[in-house]
C-alpha cells in the first residue's frame, strides 16, 4: 500500500492572501525555523513585489511572519554549510537576491507595510527597515547581532543605522543590543505601534478602506490614508522601559562618537567608573569585549561611510564587503563564528586578531576594495537602475 507521504508537498514559503483587488499579504512561512531568509522565500518575495508593483489593482502590500519571528534573518545553517565547502557562489547568490528584494522594496512605486509582532534579526532587519509603514507591537524584538558572530550589520544597514538620532545608531550595531516596540519606534525604527490584539482589526480595515479608494488616487494621497488608518489603532508613545538605553542618550552620545572602537570603549569605562553598578553599562561594555576585533572596526567604518551615502552605494558596498568576509582571507572570524555556533558549540570563542589594537588600518581596507578579478566568483555586484523618486524608508526617522 502506498504511503500518503509520497504525494506530500512542502508549505510554500511564502503564504499569499489575495484579500481582494487592491490589497495582498505576504506571510513569511517557516515557523519552525523561524522564518530564515531562504533562497527559495527570498527569490518568491521578489518575483511577487515586481507582479505587484505592475498589477495597476493592487493599491497595498502587506508583509509579515507566521509564528513568533517575522524572521530571525539569514539562514545561518544553510549559509555554513556552504562556506565549509568552499561554495563561495551560493553564498553571494543569496545575497544578491536579497540585496535586490531589499532595493526593491525601499524605491517601491506603491505604499507597502509590515507587521514586527514577534523577532527580527541581522538580515530581516533591513527588510523591514526598508518598508514605508513599520508596524511593532509589544511582542516586537529587533537587534542586528552580527559582530559577535564575526560578520558586521549589511543590508543597508549602514545606511539606515546613521539615520537614527545622534550616534544611536553606532551603538546598535557595534553592541548587537535588542530594543522592543517602544523603543523602535521613540528612536524611529518603527513608525507606528499598534497592540497586538488590534492587528486583525487593522488589517481588516486596511483591506476593506484601501478597497474604496478610487482608482489612479496619487501615491502620496493613498499613503497619507493609510497612515491615518493606522492611526486608529496605534499608540502614539508607548511609555518607554525603566532600564532602556534611549534614557542613556548621552552616555551614547559621548561615547559612540568617538573616531575609533578603541575610544568608544575608553570613553565607556570611563564612564563606568562614575555609574557605579550599571547594568546598562556593563553590558554594553562585554558586548564590545566580546565581539570580534575584526568585525567592530569593519562595522564602524562601514556605519561612519554610511552616513553620506546613498542607499544604493551601501548596499554595493556592503555586498563587496561581504564578499571578502566569505572568502576568509583577511579574517575567517566569520567562517569560525557560524562553525562555533552550529557544530563546535563548546569552544572557546578565539577570534584572529584577538585585540583591537591588532586590527591595522591596511587591513580593513582591504575589505572596502574591489573583488578580486582572478577569482571566479569576483562579479562586480550592480543594483537596477531606478527613476523612482519616493523612497519612504526612513521618512519618520
Amino acid at each position: 500500500m502506498a504511503s500518503n507521504n509520497s504525494n506530500h508537498r512542502p508549505d510554500p514559503e511564502v503564504l499569499v492572501q489575495e484579500n481582494n483587488s487592491s490589497v495582498r499579504t505576504l506571510t513569511l512561512n517557516r515557523p519552525r525555523h523561524m522564518n530564515a531568509l531562504s533562497l527559495e522565500m527570498l527569490s518568491r518575495l521578489s518575483e511577487l513585489f515586481v507582479a505587484y508593483e505592475h498589477d495597476t489593482k493592487v493599491k497595498l502590500v502587506m508583509l509579515k511572519g507566521n509564528g513568533k519571528a517575522f524572521s530571525a534573518g539569514g539562514d545561518i545553517v544553510v549559509m555554513a554549510h556552504h562556506l565549509r565547502n568552499g561554495d563561495l557562489r551560493s553564498v553571494l547568490k543569496e545575497s544578491e537576491v536579497l540585496y535586490n528584494l531589499l532595493f526593491l522594496i525601499a524605491t517601491y512605486h506603491k505604499p507597502q507595510l509590515s507587521v514586527l509582532n514577534g523577532i527580527a534579526m541581522g538580515r530581516a532587519g533591513g527588510i523591514y527597515l526598508a518598508s514605508r509603514f513599520r508596524i511593532v507591537t509589544e511582542n516586537a524584538t529587533f537587534c542586528m547581532p552580527q559582530t559577535a558572530m564575526g560578520a558586521f550589520p549589511d543590508t543597508g544597514a549602514s545606511y539606515f543605522l546613521p539615520r537614527l538620532p545622534g550616534f544611536f545608531g553606532e551603538y546598535l550595531a557595534l553592541t548587537g543590543a535588542t530594543l522592543d516596540g517602544p523603543e523602535m519606534v521613540a528612536c524611529g525604527l518603527a513608525t507606528h505601534f499598534v497592540p497586538a490584539t488590534k492587528l486583525v482589526l487593522l488589517e481588516e480595515a486596511l483591506v476593506c478602506k484601501v478597497a474604496l479608494t478610487k482608482d489612479g488616487t496619487s501615491i502620496t494621497d493613498l499613503e497619507i490614508y493609510i497612515s491615518a488608518i493606522i492611526n486608529e489603532y496605534s499608540v502614539v508613545q508607548p511609555a518607554l522601559k525603566r532600564g532602556s538605553a534611549l534614557h542613556k542618550m548621552d552616555v551614547i552620545e559621548n561615547c559612540f562618537s568617538r573616531r575609533s572602537v578603541e575610544e568608544i570603549l575608553s570613553a565607556l569605562e570611563k564612564e563606568a567608573t562614575y555609574l557605579e553598578d550599571d547594568a546598562w553599562i556593563s553590558s554594553t561594555i562585554q558586548s564590545l569585549k566580546k565581539a570580534s576585533p575584526t568585525s567592530l572596526k569593519l562595522c564602524l567604518r562601514s556605519i561612519r561611510e554610511g552616513r553620506s551615502q546613498g542607499l544604493s552605494e551601501c548596499l554595493v558596498r556592503e555586498h563587496t564587503m561581504g564578499y571578502h568576509i566569505a572568502r576568509g582571507k583577511i579574517s575567517r572570524d566569520f567562517i569560525e563564528g557560524c562553525a562555533r555556533l552550529l557544530w563546535d558549540k563548546n569552544k572557546i570563542s578565539t577570534w584572529e586578531p584577538s585585540k583591537l589594537e591588532l586590527v591595522t588600518d591596511e587591513m580593513i581596507d582591504r575589505y572596502f576594495s574591489k573583488m578580486d578579478d582572478n577569482h571566479e566568483e569576483a562579479e562586480v555586484f550592480k543594483l537596477p537602475a531606478t527613476a523612482r523618486s519616493n523612497f519612504h524608508a526612513i521618512a519618520k526617522l
